[in-house]
């Protein structure tokens, strides 16, 4: 007789979740729409895509914060989510007493709880604070708290969102090294983020979504590629106007701190780009912008020179930004290159996707508009 074949660890039939939006016509909105993949026990899978393309819904449905319209989920095996590490805590309560709290509303039993106390605390690294509300907490405690309970519980299937961009890079590398031991140990993991280093790492398979919809599943090296060549279909458009062709940027490239170039930037890290152009002429009186588009084509950050203005010579030249910290969270970022000319109607260049850069996690930031930054121009 053979043996009962293992049913998958989790089973989507036909998925979708429609919104009612309000408005004179009040029209339905399919967050996401016909979705159907099984994920066998024991595999971790990688979702990603722009905002908006129904990820975190995705997520709710599985964890069964929201139901689905239609279709069918079926769930074998005992889950948890890591959706917001921390969510739960109530200010007021100690660290240890927070712990007791948050592992009974993850699933865990009292006395689960008191075996893995001094293991959680210690994988958290606040020790010192224990017994101190959690109010007074930093936020990288907070987080670190957070997960560290989250990290000790027993389970059959993993959900995760973005949740490994916690702490500084030494707890982030801590986490991670965690998750691939649940995941050694024969969890199924399934793991949304824009971290596509950390997706790459985890998950050997990976799904793209687009507008509600599966566009590709497959093997993870795969399916990035195809990811990042979408965002890249308009990679070094330009856009022609009267006063083109007097200067134009060649190539964008970023370098680590000892001037070798690195195909990533790490949130919070120093950061350094350097653009090469050609100027036809002298040119007096310039500005240089680099633009950084989110996956969500929204305007992120800018490099810029404003308000001093820049003069150049005919040839071949370099400008080079640098900062401290890059005040960019996760994503893949299109970089659109912008030369102006102080009394011109008209951009002297305007290089659409002259560069995309996949910023990974490292330090946690908010996110900023206004980046800070150095310049200078180099000679070729």
């Amino acid at each position: 007789m053979s043996a009962t074949p293992l049913l998958p660890a989790i089973q989507l039939k036909n998925v979708g979740k429609c919104y009612l939006v309000r408005s004179a016509e009040n029209s339905e909105f399919w967050a996401v729409k016909n979705i159907t993949f099984d994920v066998p026990a024991g595999q971790s899978v990688g979702i990603i895509g722009h905002n908006g393309a129904g990820k975190s819904t995705l997520l709710k449905l599985l964890s069964s914060i929201t139901a689905p319209t239609s279709g069918e989920i079926r769930i074998h095996g005992r889950m948890a989510g890591l959706l917001e590490v921390g969510s739960g805590f109530h200010p007021d309560l100690t660290g240890r007493e927070n712990i007791f709290l948050s592992g009974t509303i993850l699933g865990m039993r009292r006395e689960e709880i008191h075996r893995k106390l001094e293991s959680i605390i210690d994988f958290a690294e606040i020790r010192p604070f224990i017994d101190l509300p959690v109010k007074r907490y930093s936020s990288g405690m907070y987080v670190r708290l957070g997960f560290a309970i989250a990290a000790h519980l027993d389970l059959h299937i993993l959900l995760l969102d973005e949740v490994l961009a916690v702490g500084d890079s030494d707890f982030q590398q801590k986490c991670i090294d965690r998750v691939l031991a649940l995941k050694a140990a024969g969890v199924t993991i399934v793991f949304i983020s824009h971290d596509l280093r950390a997706v790459e790492r985890i998950c050997e398979r990976v799904l793209i979504l687009d507008k509600g919809e599966v566009l590709f599943d497959g093997a993870s090296a795969a399916a990035i590629s195809a990811y990042q060549q979408s965002r890249g279909r308009n990679r070094g458009e330009r856009k022609i106007t009267a006063a083109t062709q007097r200067i134009e940027i060649e190539s964008v490239t970023f370098r680590d701190d000892n001037g070798h170039p690195v195909d990533h930037g790490s949130s919070g890290e120093p950061f350094h780009l350097e653009a090469q152009f050609h100027a036809s002429e002298p040119l007096d009186n310039l500005t240089f912008d680099f633009f950084f588009n989110g996956s969500d084509n929204e305007l992120k950050t800018v490099f810029t020179t404003r308000p001093e203005r820049v003069s150049v010579p005919t040839g071949k030249g370099r400008i080079s930004f640098s900062g401290h910290c890059l005040g960019l969270p996760p994503d893949v970022y299109r970089i659109d290159g912008v030369v102006e000319q102080f009394g011109s109607p008209d951009p002297l260049e305007w290089l659409v996707g002259c560069s995309f850069l996949p910023v990974q996690a490292a330090r946690p930031v908010r996110g900023q508009y206004l980046q800070a930054t150095s310049w200078e121009i180099l000679p070729d």
